[in-house]
């Protein structure tokens, strides 16, 4: 089979050319960019008040640390004093004490009978 040779011959397709400034693909790029020449901005601001609410949680954090370091220096104040009136309840529970056998002690001697009253005593 012999073709003729037009058939091999290489014929170019015509594409449609359109030419930079009517092209809406690439309009659509450069409107894109401008969106995005905004959004930077519109970042920059929500940082901005991220970092200044970062700033009022930092600064009421160091608030309620200083508060907390005060109230705990407190009650450790108030334990060291309860301890202390603990011990003096200690020492005079125990004076009671030996003065209670002291008396029994005296009551017996003399042979005086022992009939609680108030309290027990």
């Amino acid at each position: 089979m012999n073709y003729p040779n037009h058939y091999y011959h290489y014929v170019p397709q015509q594409t449609n050319y359109i030419p930079y400034e009517n092209n809406p693909y690439l309009q659509q790029e450069e409107e894109t960019e401008t969106e995005t020449d905004r959004q930077p901005q519109a970042l920059e601001r929500r940082v901005a008040v991220l970092e200044r609410q970062n700033e009022r949680q930092i600064q009421e954090l160091s608030r309620l640390s200083n508060s907390a370091r005060e109230q705990n220096r407190q009650i450790n104040q108030l334990n060291r004093e309860v301890n202390r009136l603990n011990q003096v309840v200690e020492q005079h529970t125990r004076r009671l004490n030996r003065l209670n056998q002291r008396l029994r002690t005296v009551e017996n001697r003399l042979t005086i009978p022992f009939t609680p009253g108030e309290g027990g005593f």
